[in-house]
């Protein structure tokens, strides 16, 4: 029973223009699903389509360009080989990946709260990134040997600045107000940080982990590239020097993949972790403006 005098706050549903929409079942979230995948399957599927046709027709010479049945039935025949070279990247990716996130997320931080570091930081940074990676490369090898330490130290260098950029971003996106209202009820830093800036940051952050998970494949591969017995890149130089197109194709088509369905993983890890931002509530809150 509300007093007289007494004003109820409206529903953000009950302003004008805007509709409330139940939580959607299994069905329409099935439907929404499809309606979000179909697209970029059905280009995949025209590239392999457009693919076909120039080998078919003999546009390019098969030893440049192999047909893709020539090429999934050489995946198919050397499953072992190519699975185990699989591995070796995918485990030098996701090494190189949580530690860029962990060092990143680090520095990050600390770049915020002390502005002599940002501005001591920021530039090295900002030239380490600007440095290609293949031509240093080389230089991991002399120093760490033929191991896995090189490839891992390259997919972090690639990996590291997304995550820098956007957690430094995400921490000082922080509304100025709930910083202020934290300080005057007595908070201190360590509550601040881990009930205000950090929950405020995650959206930056999972944009920079999608960029640097993608990255981290490149960087371990780049690394194989300067000097490796195993791993993807190997496959490739390897099928490359041997003018073997099927297999330097597989090797492109499964770091690819690797590359998306890692991606995918930090974007299904977004969607359990953030349900509370805006960008997942679109479906419970819509406008008709």
């Amino acid at each position: 029973m509300v007093s007289q005098g007494t004003t109820t706050a409206p529903s953000p549903a009950d302003a004008p223009g805007v509709v409330e929409r139940g939580r959607p079942g299994a069905g329409e979230r099935l439907r929404d699903g499809l309606e979000r995948s179909w697209r970029p399957v059905a280009l995949l599927l025209a590239c392999f389509a457009a693919w076909w046709a120039v080998s078919a027709f003999k546009l390019v010479e098969e030893y440049l360009v192999p047909s893709p049945g020539a090429t999934l039935r050489l995946m198919g025949d050397k499953w072992g080989y190519i699975w185990h070279h699989t591995w070796v990247t995918t485990y030098e990716t996701l090494i190189g990946f949580a530690l860029a996130v962990l060092i990143g997320v680090a520095a990050a931080v600390v770049m915020v709260y002390s502005a002599t570091v940002e501005r001591t930081l920021y530039p090295i940074l900002l030239f380490a990134q600007v440095i290609p990676k293949i031509a240093i490369a080389p230089l991991f090898v002399v120093w760490l040997g033929f191991g896995i330490g090189p490839k891992i130290v390259v997919a972090v260098l690639i990996a590291f600045f997304p995550v820098v950029i956007s957690m430094v971003a995400g921490l000082k996106a922080v509304d100025p107000e709930m910083l202020e209202l934290s300080a005057t009820m007595g908070a201190s830093r360590l509550a601040t940080f881990a009930k205000i800036r950090l929950p405020a940051s995650l959206p930056h952050l999972f944009s920079g982990l999608k960029v640097a998970v993608t990255l981290a494949v490149t960087g371990a591969v780049v690394g194989e590239f300067v000097g490796a017995n195993e791993g993807l890149g190997y496959v490739i130089l390897q099928a490359n020097g041997n003018l073997d197109t099927p297999m330097l194709f597989a090797g492109l088509l499964v770091m690819s993949a690797i590359g998306v369905v890692l991606f995918v993983v930090v974007e299904v890890a977004e969607k359990l972790l953030l349900p509370w931002h805006a960008s997942r509530r679109g479906e419970a809150v819509t406008t008709t403006y």
